[in-house]
């Protein structure tokens, strides 16, 4: 268990130590894309929505089909079904963050 945190603080370690370099660099003005540039790039905002949707809708159907029979078992476990039920949520707000990140490339 030592070694995978360990292992763990090193990667988060570097990996901050990347990202702060990278936001270090001297940006150069980018052209905006234009033609097929930019609706491929739409077509990417619109994939990582719908596919962050796609993958919350199906976790939360399989969360809740068994939600409903713990919650039938055992009724105080109420809340925590309400907390696993809304976990699923992550996926489709970080497919909004990446499809901001990349209309605002357009």
């Amino acid at each position: 268990m030592k070694k995978v945190v360990l292992v763990l603080m090193v990667v988060s370690a570097v990996t901050v130590l990347l990202a702060g370099a990278a936001f270090a660099a001297p940006e150069e003005p980018a052209a905006a894309p234009s033609g097929t540039g930019a609706g491929l790039l739409g077509l990417a905002a619109a994939i990582s929505v719908g596919l962050g949707a796609i993958g919350t809708a199906w976790a939360q159907s399989r969360i809740g089909a068994a939600a409903a029979g713990a919650i039938a078992e055992r009724p105080e476990i109420g809340g925590l079904m309400l907390v696993f039920l809304a976990l699923p949520e992550t996926m489709i707000i970080l497919g909004f963050l990446v499809a901001f990140f990349v209309i605002g490339k357009i």
